[in-house]
């Protein structure tokens, strides 16, 4: 065998080697979730996530998310980030917010500013973090700190679309501001196959929606 000729079967054999030994890496596929209300009305955000008992390997990194104030309100309403997420609160009002959340996940407090905060909040345990304003009283908003990096929020169709989660059985569930229920009673069980989306749809009772008045043209203490 000339000298070429065993180069040339030596590559071949590292070849093989390589595809037999390289990680077989799941195929994708996606979910199509419909939310609505008990009365058949869709359900804007809500935030559908899939979790599974045996995550795949190379999970999604936590990417910088922005909670602006604009106009007096929290945009947006609901903010669904994974877990270790930095989040920015710039204030684009021309008064100041003074932004505070007394929730278990997450308690912390910026006081009255105009701008962006120097540093942004790391959300780093899953749960409900629920925010408000020291100066307006109607300002609310909700983080949604998730444990699974397959998650979506519903637009005012009520529909969500998740992509590029690795085919497998999951445990979908949904949760939102107003849920009667808990969302663990949202549970349900779901195989996701590569290039064939799933679709699951909800129907959920939801609380009456309440906040304190607004007051028009009330720009609170201190310049607030």
């Amino acid at each position: 065998m000339t000298r070429t000729l065993r180069r040339l079967s030596l590559v071949i054999v590292l070849a093989l080697l390589g595809g037999r030994l390289s990680p077989a890496l799941p195929s994708a596929g996606g979910l199509e979730a419909v939310v609505k209300d008990d009365k058949g009305r869709p359900v804007a955000d809500a935030v559908v996530s899939v979790t599974s008992s045996t995550p795949a390997a190379g999970t999604r990194r936590s990417m910088p998310a922005i909670m602006d104030q604009q106009n007096k309100e929290f945009v947006p309403y609901v903010l669904p980030v994974l877990a270790g997420t930095a989040v920015s609160f710039p204030n684009r009002d021309n008064i100041r917010h003074h932004v505070y959340s007394f929730s278990p996940a997450k308690r912390f407090e910026l006081p009255l500013y105009i701008g962006t905060p120097a540093a942004p909040v790391v959300f780093d345990k899953p749960g409900v973090v629920v925010l408000g304003c020291n100066i307006h009283d109607w300002m609310v908003g909700y983080i949604y700190v998730l444990d699974t990096p397959y998650f979506g929020k519903t637009g005012d169709d009520g529909t969500v679309r998740l992509a590029d989660v690795p085919a497998g059985s999951y445990e979908v569930r949904l949760w939102h501001p107003r849920l009667r229920a808990d969302s663990q009673t949202t549970a349900r069980s779901v195989t996701i196959t590569a290039g064939e989306p799933g679709r699951l749809e909800f129907a959920v009772a939801l609380k009456r929606e309440w906040r304190a008045p607004r007051r028009p043209g009330y720009e609170g203490a201190q310049g607030g």
